[in-house]
């Protein structure tokens, strides 16, 4: 229809004005919710070939397109802005086909192809609420990405090794007395963070005793005998050291077994991994070749830099004067070995914090002057740090909201909910808890993906699983009541088969908000926004409920209208499923 009608608005100025249009300066768009109309024609650009007001030229052109398109059966002026009324009939066609359309909303094959990189965490401590959203939204972004039409590959690059690691090592020899997962009955990833704590507290107590023995604090940071341990023992783990290297195997891989355990709750996955101990020396090549080229340039101490100033950045470190290379380094190299692995690769997309904005630029900007025509499609996916009510988060001091526990905490938070508002008869235990699960982690997720990345954020448990307003159990909550309609409806034997019949106001509403879906997911892909998609799904589970709460379904007589009105309903609890899987969010048929 926007494009019948753009093709129309073309004909009809040449027709009335003898002027030529192209059909992209004619396109309409939705009609405010506030005025009455489907779709809506800007008139404003038609007033030289017009040479009359907005309102006349308007209404010369609504009668010309109520007389050239049969389905048009009423317009409105406002200004400049012609307001089409489209009929029940074309919609009733519509929802013919969406109805029918496999996999509705999801674009055909792109060719194209985007790695997606979120979680990359450090070995040193486990998961906690920061990561959540980051990894929540990047698995987020690649199922959108994949649904419009794109090959997308979910990776992460582990940060396991540096002083950080070092630290918790030293720290677990010092004090660990042999401790294990298996022995202490810990996840692996807290048991390597409980170390990493233990380390800062001996570390901030050795300072304390060197400042009172009249040292600068300064110096005491770097003197601190359990600092000069850890930094003893990176460089051991650089030359090799079988003892240090040993021990660095092994609390990692307790370490990555606890994030296995979180992954799983959390329902997200990867098709890839890098470690940082394989790329931290990559890129060195690279730049002494861009230093042949000239891309770079040497200072007289030896090291090597980028000249940044024609993209308005400042110049950067790429090697040391020592020769060793810096996180631009290994992140310029691990993004070639990446397109080298997938020579298709079309962009990365990073899910990192707003506080490394200026480094993405930097990076972007060093791989374009390398010459490598994807970085273009590089972006960084920057998101606000959240916040609690008490304040910001500290993971030396173990002040951080772990993971795991707030997972299981928003679970049981689900849970008591459920058992208090009952509906659960006839479930046995397991599909209980899988409900609790649904609930908790839903809301969980939903809470962190329903705010536009760039935003921080505060984040409420208690809110994030309420039945009421912009929540996930709210949502959820729609679509089981849509499968509640459909049970019931099934059991007395009624079709959902209908040829035509007349549709209301609401039902044309609910029509329409269904047909912007596969807008929705393009607009969620090209902003790289679940957001976009939360609110779509938040507005179509409203209007649902508003035409559920108005109209009853099953005691109507007329068959056709019956059968119409389950199939809507139906339609909408298809699209709430999809949108919602696409967040990661799995919605309950019982609730």
């Amino acid at each position: 229809m926007e494009n019948l009608i753009a093709q129309k608005v073309v004909e009809g100025i040449h027709h009335l004005y003898g002027e030529s249009l192209q059909e992209n300066q004619a396109q309409p768009q939705k009609t405010k919710p506030d005025f009455k109309g489907d779709l809506t024609v800007v008139v404003f650009p038609f007033l030289r070939a017009s040479k009359k007001s907005p309102e006349q030229t308007a209404d010369d052109l609504g009668v010309y397109l109520k007389e050239n398109i049969s389905a048009i059966t009423d317009y409105n002026v406002v200004k400049g802005f012609l307001n089409l009324s489209i009929s029940a009939s074309f919609w009733l066609e519509e929802f013919k086909t969406i109805s029918t359309t496999e996999n509705f909303g999801f674009a055909q094959n792109s060719g194209k192809t985007y790695m997606v990189e979120y979680s990359s965490p450090n070995t040193n401590k486990p998961l906690h609420l920061g990561h959540l959203r980051n990894v929540f939204l990047g698995f987020s972004v690649a199922n959108i990405l994949k649904a419009n039409g794109h090959q997308v590959f979910k990776t992460q690059i582990i940060n396991d090794r540096g002083i950080h690691i070092c630290k918790s090592m030293i720290a677990w020899q010092k004090y660990g007395e042999g401790e294990t997962p298996e022995s202490s009955g810990m996840k692996g990833d807290h048991l390597v963070g409980k170390y990493y704590v233990e380390f800062d507290k001996a570390y901030k107590s050795e300072i304390n005793e060197l400042v009172n023995s009249g040292i600068e604090k300064e110096e005491a940071e770097k003197q601190a005998p359990i600092f000069k341990e850890a930094q003893e023992m990176l460089l051991k783990w650089e030359q090799g050291d079988e003892k240090v290297v040993a021990l660095w195997k092994e609390m990692n891989s307790w370490v990555y077994g606890g994030f296995d355990v979180t992954y799983k709750t959390m329902g997200v996955d990867f098709d890839e991994l890098y470690y940082e101990s394989d790329t931290y020396l990559l890129g060195k090549d690279l730049v002494e070749s861009g230093l042949a080229k000239g891309i770079f340039y040497k200072k007289e101490d030896g090291s090597v830099w980028c000249d940044l100033s024609s993209d308005k950045l400042d110049d950067k470190l790429v090697l040391r004067a020592d020769g060793t290379s810096v996180y631009m380094t290994q992140d310029i190299g691990t993004a070639i070995e990446r397109y080298k692995n997938h020579n298709d690769l079309n962009g990365l997309i990073y899910t990192v914090g707003n506080e490394q904005e200026h480094h993405f630029k930097v990076l972007f900007a060093i791989l374009k002057k390398l010459g490598y025509k994807w970085a273009e499609e590089c972006y960084h996916l920057s998101y606000g740090m959240i916040s609690l009510p008490e304040g910001k988060m500290k993971s030396r001091e173990g002040t951080v909201v772990d993971a795991d526990d707030l997972m299981e905490s928003i679970v049981a938070d689900a849970k008591e909910m459920t058992q208090e508002r009952g509906h659960i008869e006839g479930m046995n235990e397991a599909e209980k808890e899988s409900l609790y699960a649904s609930i908790g982690l839903g809301g969980l997720k939903y809470f962190l993906l329903k705010v536009d990345p760039k935003k921080g954020m505060i984040f409420d448990p208690k809110e994030s699983i309420d039945l009421n307003g912009n929540t996930g159990p709210f949502i959820q909550y729609a679509h089981a009541r849509i499968q509640s309609l459909l049970a019931k409806a099934n059991d007395l034997g009624y079709s959902k088969a209908f040829t035509d019949v007349e549709i209301n106001e609401k039902e044309q509403g609910l029509i329409k908000t269904l047909k912007d879906y596969p807008v929705i997911i393009a607009e969620a892909g090209k902003n790289y926004s679940p957001a976009l998609l939360c609110n779509y799904i938040f507005d179509l589970v409203k209007e649902f409920n508003n035409f559920y709460q108005t109209v009853d379904i099953l005691r109507e007589e007329d068959k056709s209208k019956l059968a119409f009105r389950l199939q809507l309903a139906e339609t909408v609890g298809k699209v709430v499923k999809s949108g919602m899987n696409l967040l990661g969010i799995t919605v309950p048929d019982k609730m």
